[in-house]
């Protein structure tokens, strides 16, 4: 009977384990996290089945080496902290407690980039919308925008998420956002300064610069030669004019010379 109940007792043990919870935790990479569960008395915190460390009556043991000056316990609270998160710390951490408040928790936990602050540029303007362009260097990030609170764009593990604002809603509040699962950065833009001013000064986009530049270029190449043309036809003109009068004025000197008579 005995042998029956513990067989039994081991069955129910089975069951509880694979059906316990896994809880999740997110971390940045540099960051810290604090496993919210207490361990006061006796106990031990493990990763993926590898005890990290023990308290016993008090007093913190270090087992994993690799954990010095990175895994702490507040004597206090009874919490367990990590420090200094690498992307390599991502785990599955399980809190043992033996005593007092037994219970066994196990959390998985998932060490992020941080998050990097997105960055906005207009790209062009024109008298009736205005085209913004929110970017961050890497890519695992979920970017979106937003007017005042209503998502008008998003993508996920972009570098860069457009947007065009219409001269009607210039008035609005908009923001943009890069995220992952751990944490979120955001801009908010002054379309003021971004679209209003740009568009009020006949502000055009760069192609439009370009168009123009080049223009000028080429209505000041033909200016010149066509000045050179009028010059060299003037030129041409008053040299052949004076040119004329010195064979008019020769031809005159030549009928007003006095014939030399012969005896």
């Amino acid at each position: 009977m005995e042998a029956q109940m513990r067989l039994i007792f081991f069955f129910i043990v089975m069951i509880s384990a694979a059906t316990e919870e896994i809880k999740n935790l997110k971390g940045i990479e540099g960051g810290n996290i604090t496993l919210p569960d207490p361990v006061l008395e006796l106990g031990f915190i493990s990763l993926e089945r590898k005890n990290v460390a023990m308290l016993d009556n008090g007093n913190f043991r270090m087992l994993n080496k690799n954990y010095t000056n990175k895994l702490h316990w507040d004597k206090n609270t009874g919490l367990f902290t990590i420090t200094r998160l690498q992307r390599s710390d991502s785990g599955i951490y399980t809190i043992d407690s033996k005593e007092g408040n037994i219970f066994t928790t196990s959390y998985k936990l998932t060490v992020y980039d941080p998050v990097q602050t997105p960055a906005v540029n207009t790209v062009s303007v024109s008298t009736d919308s205005c085209i913004l362009l929110c970017s961050v260097d890497k890519a695992e990030t979920t970017l979106l925008w937003y007017k005042d609170e209503e998502i008008l764009n998003q993508s996920s593990s972009a570098l860069s998420l457009p947007l065009t604002v219409h001269k009607q809603d210039f008035n609005s509040s908009y923001r943009c956002e890069a995220s992952n699962p751990a944490e979120n950065k955001t801009l908010h833009v002054n379309i003021t300064t971004s679209c209003r001013n740009n568009a009020d000064a006949g502000g055009h986009s760069p192609d439009t610069q370009r168009y123009y530049i080049l223009t000028g270029v080429i209505m000041a190449i033909v200016f010149v030669v066509v000045l050179a043309f009028l010059v060299h036809t003037v030129k041409k003109k008053f040299h052949k004019k004076s040119e004329t009068i010195t064979s008019q004025a020769q031809g005159r000197i030549r009928i007003s010379e006095p014939r030399h008579t012969i005896y």
